[in-house]
């Protein structure tokens, strides 16, 4: 049902979908909900006027980071966008500036704070904004899976490969361990170079993203592949399973790309004569191999800028970002449309909101550091190692 129709019958979300959209809380399941002092009301009128007033009294004190799923309330405040390793290193690039602040969820900060000096302090306008994906793998679950692979006897023959999508924990396993960081735009090259130095690959968290790399553009098949469960005993799989693999996939997923299904391309093509199917390689494999084209948010992007007047496309990603192209490329006369019928916005995303951004940005003007993220030493440099491995990729 779109917003459209729920409007139109006057529906009354429930409580669970208010937690969902990042409009209600949890406190008994989830961590840092509560902010110290009072949180602008969602109804202030002067929400807006007070970021700007914030942002302008820090001057190049305070950067502040949007990723493309965040709502337009927010993204309006950003200094630059992109994607969460694009978004790192521009943080990185800008020394100056003592706060960063990461409108877009938890590892993300991680990673800024990893890449970014010691003199300059990472914020998170809201702790709750994690990322279910990257939660799917825990430093305790990827230790026991390498004692798993230990025991079948392939550990020395196993090169991690961890996607950007994880820990500071999981960044620095892969970093101990001798493996590389992808993202979705070189994992090719991730797994090329992994495979120059060992047989197999374990490939944390994403399974979507291994399988159609390792499938789709490496031409390995389906049956290269097997996916450790870290919720059965030994990850479900036999010691001659794991022998037999090239890809150790974990058990992990994107909450967004996952929901799309094969019936979201059949059905948008028949409604959509002359339609370009545009996903994520999040997505799972019978919808990429089902596309017209597959890519990082930023080639969505980039294909959409190139595309013909005319043209049409029904895009598999994250709702905010497919709203703000269509709004943008109307001029353009391009059709871009949302791939399933279905509302998907990140639920965690969603949650750094506007009056989040306004509290922290005036409690950061008024002296106050508020929800800092910082990595511990010894994590920061494993999962720096990892990082610089991916940054050396031929």
């Amino acid at each position: 049902m779109t917003t459209a129709q729920t409007q139109e019958l006057d529906v009354q979300p429930t409580p669970l979908a208010l937690l969902l959209l990042g409009r209600e809380a949890d406190p008994t399941s989830e961590r840092g909900v509560d902010c110290p002092g009072d949180l602008p009301s969602p109804s202030d009128p002067d929400l807006v006027a007070r970021a700007r007033a914030a942002k302008e009294k820090l001057g190049d004190k305070v950067f502040v980071l949007g990723h493309h799923y965040q709502r337009d309330e927010v993204i309006q405040f950003a200094d630059v966008t992109g994607d969460s390793f694009k978004l790192a290193r521009d943080a990185a690039a800008r020394p100056e500036a003592e706060y960063i602040v990461f409108c877009g969820v938890h590892f993300m900060a991680e990673s800024a704070d990893i890449l970014t000096s010691d003199d300059q302090k990472v914020v998170l306008p809201d702790l709750a904004a994690g990322c279910s994906m990257a939660d799917m793998a825990t430093a305790e679950q990827v230790a026991e899976c390498w004692d798993v692979l230990t025991e079948a006897g392939i550990a020395e023959q196993v090169v991690p490969v961890s996607y950007m999508n994880s820990s500071a924990d999981i960044k620095a396993f892969t970093g101990k361990h001798g493996g590389t960081i992808c993202t979705s735009s070189n994992a090719e090259r991730a797994l090329n170079w992994a495979f120059e130095q060992g047989e197999k690959v374990l490939f944390l968290p994403d399974q979507h993203l291994g399988r159609n790399t390792a499938v789709r553009d490496m031409g390995m098949s389906l049956e290269d592949c097997v996916v450790y469960n870290p919720h059965r005993p030994n990850g479900g799989l036999t010691a001659e399973e794991l022998r037999g693999a090239k890809m150790i996939l974990w058990r992990g997923h994107c909450s967004v790309h996952g929901r799309f299904g094969l019936d979201s391309v059949n059905d948008v093509r028949e409604r959509i004569p002359g339609v370009n199917v545009l996903v994520h390689p999040e997505c799972k494999h019978e919808v990429v191999a089902a596309a017209d084209y597959v890519g990082s948010t930023e080639y969505i992007i980039r294909t959409l800028e190139a595309a013909p007047a005319g043209s049409k496309w029904a895009i598999g990603t994250e709702l905010n970002l497919v709203r703000r192209l269509a709004n943008r490329f109307a001029a353009e006369d391009k059709e871009v449309v949302f791939l399933d019928k279905t509302v998907c916005f990140c639920s965690t995303m969603n949650r750094i909101d506007l009056p989040h951004l306004v509290w922290a940005l005036e409690s950061l003007a008024e002296g106050t550091l508020v929800n800092r993220i910082e990595v511990d030493k010894e994590t920061e440099a494993f999962a720096k190692l990892a990082l610089e491995r991916m940054l050396a990729l031929p």
